[in-house]
């Protein structure tokens, strides 16, 4: 049976595997020279990201992502590939979702090199800048934020239904459990990379990446820069409990980032089109692997353009009726202020 995986995901698939065994054969070589050797002689830095030596390996903070260290890691993270892989790829096409993931990769990474440096200073502990980073809790942080962007209500059942879980709620579960098994089983490195992912995914699809216009009559390339989508602010990513703060906290640091020009505020026309874009996801879907009967047979151009304009024209007729509803209301009142307007002039 052939199996039908995009390039991108197959490439992922493949380089965590040529990196795992390359990574776990140079290690087997230095346990059966030295018998057990210190940690930073089992990071391999060449492969794996170690802050203090990064400047002479500045390849292993891509490299180091691809690298798992046992074998449980290893399933999961394939795994995880697997599935979100063909999911989004098909979603957003291969060239954004190339991007998708070499930002994720990339960044949170980056990050991590000076918070080891510093952590290393602060607690007078140099052996904390020697951690080796390894894993990709980075792109299974970035692929449960791409989820909540796409699909935030789809609702996952497991053990037959038993247990039930929206997707918005991932995010907020996956922080939760890395954020416990840092503080007590001391998984620092899973902690720091799963907030970094995270976060700094989200930056980039709320405010950098280019989507299709999904409301739009253009059957081109229309696209928007952005997410402006109230479903997809930060705070949603947490309970309702803790929103409020969130989103105050939220509020003040984006309107630094206005002041100080590092983005661009989103104005009322953009998040009314977000709203529409996150609406027009959920009702018209999207190119799932999930889903045999859609994936079979992928929508020919004219379909996908019947499709847009079926979306359009609904968020147009509901504008219009929401016009016509406040020109209803709005349309006695101006009729009695012009009446006795020229009744007064007439006095």
């Amino acid at each position: 049976m052939r199996i039908n995986i995009p390039p991108v995901t197959r490439a992922l698939l493949l380089l965590t595997s040529f990196f795992s065994f390359v990574y776990a054969i140079a290690r087997y070589n230095i346990l059966s020279q030295t018998g057990s050797g210190p940690p930073n002689e089992e990071s391999i830095p060449y492969l794996t990201l170690v802050p203090s030596e990064s400047i002479s390996y500045p390849w292993t903070i891509i490299t180091s992502t691809f690298v798992e260290q046992n074998v449980v890691n290893f399933l999961v993270n394939t795994t995880a590939v697997y599935f979100s892989g063909r999911y989004l790829e098909r979603a957003w096409g291969s060239k954004d979702f190339s991007l998708v993931v070499l930002f994720a990769a990339v960044v949170p990474n980056l990050l991590v090199i000076p918070t080891y440096v510093f952590w290393g200073i602060l607690t007078r502990n140099t052996r904390r800048a020697d951690t080796p980073i390894t894993g990709a809790i980075t792109l299974q942080a970035a692929f449960l934020v791409a989820f909540k962007q796409l699909v935030p209500e789809h609702t996952v059942s497991l053990y037959k239904g038993v247990v039930k879980i929206r997707v918005k709620h991932f995010p907020a579960i996956f922080l939760l459990l890395n954020t416990i098994a840092g503080i007590i089983l001391g998984t620092d490195t899973a902690l720091l990379l799963a907030w970094y992912g995270l976060i700094t995914t989200w930056i980039y699809l709320r405010f950098f990446k280019h989507q299709p216009e999904l409301t739009g009559t253009d059957t081109g390339e229309a696209r928007i820069k952005g997410d402006a989508s109230e479903t997809f602010a930060f705070a949603t990513f947490f309970p309702n409990v803790i929103q409020p703060p969130v989103a105050a906290v939220c509020d003040q640091v984006y309107i630094l980032c206005c002041n100080l020009k590092i983005i661009r505020p989103f104005s009322d026309e953009a998040i009314a089109s977000g709203n529409d874009q996150a609406a027009a996801r959920e009702e018209g879907g999207l190119p799932t692997s999930m889903n045999q009967a859609r994936s079979a047979r992928p929508m020919s151009k004219n379909e996908e353009a019947d499709r847009r304009r079926a979306l359009a024209l609904k968020a147009l007729d509901e504008r219009l009726n929401a016009a016509s509803n406040l020109a209803i209301t709005t349309t006695p009142s101006s009729t009695i202020s012009q009446e006795q307007t020229e009744q007064i002039s007439g006095k």
